[in-house]
């Protein structure tokens, strides 16, 4: 991630302590501070009114339909940071919805990652 866009995150996050506190619990076991760092971004970035506000509570878990399009966020963000950092691939309908949910996040330090295929064409 850009440093401009990590500073951006940590200062939005300083002066929103509910969606700080909120967005951490998003947060898998194990997950690391380098994918953590981005997939926040990619919740942060597609959260709308499922993340608190100065005068609403979060998505809760008994509230169905917020609870449903926030396991959906959640999804996604995790499939956008495997295709990211894992390099695993999605049906195309997944992969659009993904990589569009993800316009305009930087990340300048993910692998390379060489498919089945374009190690096939080498060979070939």
């Amino acid at each position: 991630m850009a440093r401009a866009a990590i500073s951006e995150v940590s200062e939005y996050l300083s002066q929103n302590p509910r969606v700080a506190a909120w967005v951490e619990t998003l947060r898998s076991d194990g997950e690391t501070d380098k994918h953590w760092r981005h997939r926040r971004e990619f919740l942060l970035r597609n959260a709308g009114d499922l993340a608190p506000t100065a005068t609403t509570e979060a998505a809760s878990v008994e509230c169905g339909d917020r609870r449903r399009q926030l396991q959906q966020l959640v999804s996604s963000s995790m499939a956008w940071a495997n295709h990211i950092f894992l390099g695993c691939r999605y049906p195309p309908k997944v992969m659009d919805k993904i990589l569009s949910m993800a316009e305009g996040i930087k990340v300048t330090d993910a692998p390379i990652h060489t498919t089945r295929d374009e190690l096939v064409a080498k060979m070939g």
